[in-house]
């Protein structure tokens, strides 16, 4: 607790009387959002107590906080993974700094492998469930009761209300091509075998990626409500008749960055509304 304490009151000394109430993670190629934001504050991960750094190429390793739409958030420009060598409580850190700032959304963006054969390359998926039987819980351990009971339901993980208005938002920015659906989480740093992803549709997933799940879960646990969308850089290792890299993903992240600039903006502007 005292860790998270010590960073939380770490980031309030820079940010002063400034209060955001949402907060946005910026998943693989997405970071250009950050080229929005005005009166911004920026807080590189390394000068935070506590904080991990970012070591994946796209992810730039800064806490923002400014005005996006007219709007105060805190954006995460890059994200930390457990391919990367951290823990899960160092994955999550973040999450429950926030809580401590006053954080009540969360918005979690990603680049996922579309497991869904209607889906394509380019779509955006809210998230409305998610899988990780492969990996063990961000919650283990001693249960830190400051921030939520020792086991949390599950059934409104994703709130529906957000899975609701980003879907109607998605649709107005891509000719009604939203997609809905179950986010899988695999620990990478690989990606998924063709078997793996025959597998994951079996049970039921519709991407497949390797964050979010654990962020999700500890921000949930603290009572943060969380909207999930994945964009769709490629489809999963099978599907298509070639092979799969991280130029794929940041590629095609980089074609759709204006409409994920444009659906974030509103996005936060209809939580701010309510």
């Amino acid at each position: 607790m005292n860790n998270y304490k010590e960073a939380a009151e770490y980031v309030k000394r820079i940010i002063g009387e400034r209060n955001p109430k949402i907060a946005i993670i910026l998943g693989s190629g997405l970071g250009v959002l950050s080229d929005e934001f005005v009166n911004e504050v920026i807080i590189p991960y390394r000068e935070i107590p506590g904080f991990p750094i970012s070591t994946v190429e796209g992810h730039a390793g800064e806490l923002i906080i400014g005005t996006l739409n007219n709007v105060e958030i805190i954006a995460m420009n890059g994200r930390f993974h457990y391919y990367e060598g951290y823990d899960l409580k160092e994955i999550t850190f973040p999450e429950r700094v926030f809580k401590l700032l006053g954080i009540e959304t969360l918005i979690i963006t990603n680049a996922a492998g579309g497991i869904n054969l209607s889906y394509k390359a380019g779509d955006f998926m809210v998230i409305n469930d998610q899988l990780s039987f492969f990996a063990e819980s961000a919650l283990r351990g001693k249960n830190e009761e400051e921030f939520g009971e020792r086991f949390p339901a599950m059934e409104d993980l994703y709130d529906k209300e957000l899975i609701k208005v980003a879907k109607e938002i998605i649709n107005k920015y891509t000719a009604g091509r939203a997609q809905e659906g179950v986010y899988a989480y695999m620990k990478g740093p690989t990606f998924e075998t063709p078997a793996e992803i025959r597998a994951l549709r079996t049970l039921g997933a519709d991407a497949v990626g390797m964050s979010t799940v654990p962020e999700a879960v500890v921000a949930h646990h603290a009572g943060i409500k969380i909207c999930g969308i994945s964009c769709i850089t490629n489809m999963g290792s099978g599907i298509l008749d070639e092979p799969l890299s991280n130029e794929d993903v940041v590629r095609t992240a980089n074609l759709v960055k204006g409409e994920f600039k444009e659906i974030v903006k509103e996005l936060i502007a209809k939580i701010d509304a309510k």
